[in-house]
């Protein structure tokens, strides 16, 4: 169960705008959730090393999930505790957190469907996609990501709720808990240590 929870989130972090500023939110995340299960599934990129597939995924990754809107609203009200060096440091570290928490299941990946079903305004400038994930035994696991609308007009995936847990809230608790009694240099000693881990 973890493996599949572990790729839905995978594929979320994935997920982000195509190119037209013009795509809804639901076209957004459907092109690009299908461009990555297009890459996953290719057999050159099975034949790749661990390290090439890792990189090919994080170019998709990098170039449009907004890591710093998902950071800023991790933290929530404690994003302002950092200064704007630690909050650059923990945007860069986080988002290798993410990376290595869920390469390993993301490589894993076995030919499980995402069925898009509709899109919702949540307000002015965002807005959420529901989709499920449909496993190899029958399984249906909700999938909902949540979208932000950029300046430029584009979307951009700021969260991701499996099961109805959200991901930004699960860290947020995380930290939460270390900054109630650590300043924000405590966070970032134990994000550089995971870091370090690899």
């Amino acid at each position: 169960m973890r493996s599949v929870l572990g790729l839905c989130l995978a594929l979320a972090l994935a997920a982000a705008p195509a190119a037209a500023s013009a795509a809804s939110p639901r076209e957004t995340v459907e092109t690009q959730v299908n461009r990555v299960l297009q890459t996953l599934a290719d057999p050159a990129f099975r034949n790749e090393t661990r390290e090439a597939k890792i990189a090919k995924i994080r170019s998709i990754v990098n170039e449009i999930f907004d890591y710093t809107e998902l950071s800023r609203r991790t933290l929530g009200r404690e994003w302002s505790k950092f200064n704007p060096a630690q909050q650059e440091e923990f945007v860069r570290l986080f988002g290798d957190l993410l990376e290595k928490t869920y390469a390993d299941r993301l490589l894993s990946y076995s030919n499980e469907k995402v069925v898009f079903e509709r899109e919702t305004m949540l307000r002015e400038g965002q807005a959420e996609v529901t989709s499920n994930i449909l496993t190899g035994d029958g399984k249906k696991i909700p999938l909902d990501y949540r979208l932000i609308q950029s300046g430029g007009g584009d979307w951009r995936v700021y969260d991701v709720i499996v099961e109805g847990i959200s991901l930004v809230k699960n860290y947020r608790d995380q930290f939460r808990d270390i900054l109630a009694k650590n300043p924000p240099e405590e966070v970032l000693k134990i994000l550089r240590e995971r870091a370090a881990k690899g």
